[in-house]
């Protein structure tokens, strides 16, 4: 049995902040922190026993971010690698350089799971449990301000459709989250269901090299939106020949932040325009009009959902050669061999993964408390996309879904780095939004993705007005984010003896 004994006699480290997560944010975070409030005393809780989050996690072939890495990447440190669409070896690689570069290393504690959160209004402090990922022992701890950089998927559960007489099956199930890395597909037939970021990946990358599979599949319910990038940005590169490198990276990311929120309102301002421009893209490229209708135009309009990017088309290109194959049913049930599908046709298969997307958890799994009462987060508002109503000294870090997660990542950062020197400014102990009357409650997310729609309800809303409201724009965001008046929407107090300040009315 684990050892869970906490030792109550000996006094619990404190610390001005705790960051949740040593991923790409939480490193961010540690960054900014140092820099905008030296001598802040901090530390970074991992439960893994490495750095890098999601992109320690996934090890399955060909992940790769999403995001161009002129944007997923910090501001302060230039990516200089020349795939703006980085696999995910070099993205860690790029995560760990940086917190050893800047000294964050040193303040990341491994194998430590925050597994309870309780603030103490008179103490005016977080009171966390964190437990020990090897062993299950348990220790206490407190911070004046506690900043969840964990993100919102689940680690430990990924999402999984119970397919009928799957247990039949006597291939090898494979889910992405947990790729075993011994898997064997050389020569193997592949099954990937799913057409979403993962699925889109694993097909073409699962036909490359010498240990390809020999045929590969993608079963998809229903078509997504995918659209194809250059797998290299020659401007970038000429700049960065040209230009020292922190200037080459400043106006490449802003050139990259200026084409992805113009594409993105033209998706959500003419729909229609959108959809006969991915479709005519995906024509010339696959040359087979009805293919391109079949299995590559949803009934849903450009960013209803994410936008998957393929670098250089690959996708297309082994569908193309016959390599890869699409296929558009509904899994009527597993077989011995291979997936029946409703339309009686039967497809066999060596090896099924299962790219049936993830599941999405507050907070990364911590349930925060407030005196010993749990906070009903379905009932809360996000402010400024950060700290929530009800959570004092509380904020969580939520990037964008239609851009780069690290742009609004690191205004959160710079943001709560302001709240915490306004603290000190106004000598507030404690803080907390309360939300004005008469906010129309929205989910947090604006997706119509499965992912989201599974589980959004069990997060705070945001609301229809700033600062309540969580925009996809960061070029409005960088503007006002942090011109923010604390004073006007955020309530300070010092301590449970001095009553929090009202709003203005």
């Amino acid at each position: 049995m684990p050892n869970t004994r906490i030792d109550e006699h000996r006094e619990p480290e404190h610390l001005d902040v705790v960051i949740v997560g040593a991923g790409l944010s939480g490193v961010g975070a540690a960054y900014r922190l140092q820099t905008l409030r030296p001598g802040s005393t901090y530390a970074i809780l991992e439960a893994r026993e490495q750095l890098g989050g999601t992109w320690d996690l996934f090890r399955y072939p060909g992940v790769r971010s999403d995001s161009d890495m002129y944007t997923l990447g910090y501001a302060f440190k230039p990516w200089l690698g020349k795939k703006p669409l980085a696999d995910g070896a070099s993205i860690l690689d790029y995560i760990r350089e940086t917190a050893t570069e800047f000294g964050i290393d040193r303040h990341i504690r491994y194998s430590s799971k925050v597994v309870a959160a309780d603030f103490d209004t008179a103490a005016a402090r977080w009171r966390l449990e964190v437990e020990d990922s090897r062993d299950g022992s348990r220790r206490t701890m407190t911070c004046g301000f506690l900043y969840s950089c964990a993100g919102y998927y689940d680690y430990d559960t990924p999402h999984t459709p119970a397919f009928p007489d799957v247990e039949i099956f006597g291939g090898t199930l494979v889910h992405p989250q947990f790729w075993p890395a011994e898997l064997d597909y050389r020569g193997k037939r592949v099954i990937v269901i799913g057409s979403g970021a993962t699925a889109v990946t694993l097909v073409p990358a699962m036909l490359t090299g010498e240990g390809a599979a020999a045929q590969v599949t993608m079963l998809q319910r229903s078509p997504t939106w995918i659209s194809a990038v250059p797998s290299r940005d020659r401007a970038a590169e000429r700049l960065h020949e040209l230009l020292p490198a922190t200037v080459a990276h400043r106006l490449t990311r802003w050139r990259k932040i200026a084409f992805s929120t113009a594409f993105y309102q033209f998706c959500r301002r003419s729909p229609q325009r959108a959809r006969a421009l991915l479709t005519r893209m995906n024509e010339r490229i696959l040359g087979d009009p009805a293919l391109v209708a079949e299995h590559f135009t949803p009934s849903y309009d450009p960013w209803d959902q994410r936008l998957c990017a393929v670098p250089s088309g690959d996708l297309f290109r082994a569908v193309k050669s016959g390599s890869a194959t699409v296929v558009t049913d509904r899994i009527e049930r597993f077989t011995e061999d291979g997936i029946r599908l409703a339309s009686g046709e039967v497809l066999r298969a060596d090896i099924v993964v299962t790219a049936t997307g993830l599941r999405l958890l507050p907070f990364g799994g911590i349930t925060p408390r407030v005196d010993g009462r749990d906070v009903p987060l379905a009932e809360q508002f996000v402010w400024n996309g950060a700290m929530v109503t009800g959570l004092p000294n509380f904020a969580t870090c939520v990037g964008y879904t239609n851009a780069s997660w690290t742009l609004r990542a690191d205004l959160t950062h710079r943001l709560v780095c302001k709240v915490l020197e306004w603290m000190q400014r106004t000598g507030h102990t404690i803080v907390e939004p309360r939300p004005e009357p008469g906010l129309s409650e929205q989910p947090l997310l604006d997706l119509s993705s499965g992912y989201v729609t599974r589980s959004i309800g069990e997060f705070p809303r945001q609301g229809d007005r700033a600062p309540w409201r969580v925009r996809q724009n960061y070029v409005l965001d960088s503007l006002t984010t942090l011109r923010t008046d604390l004073h006007r929407s955020l309530a300070g107090s010092r301590g449970a003896t001095t009553p929090a300040e009202p709003l203005p009315r």
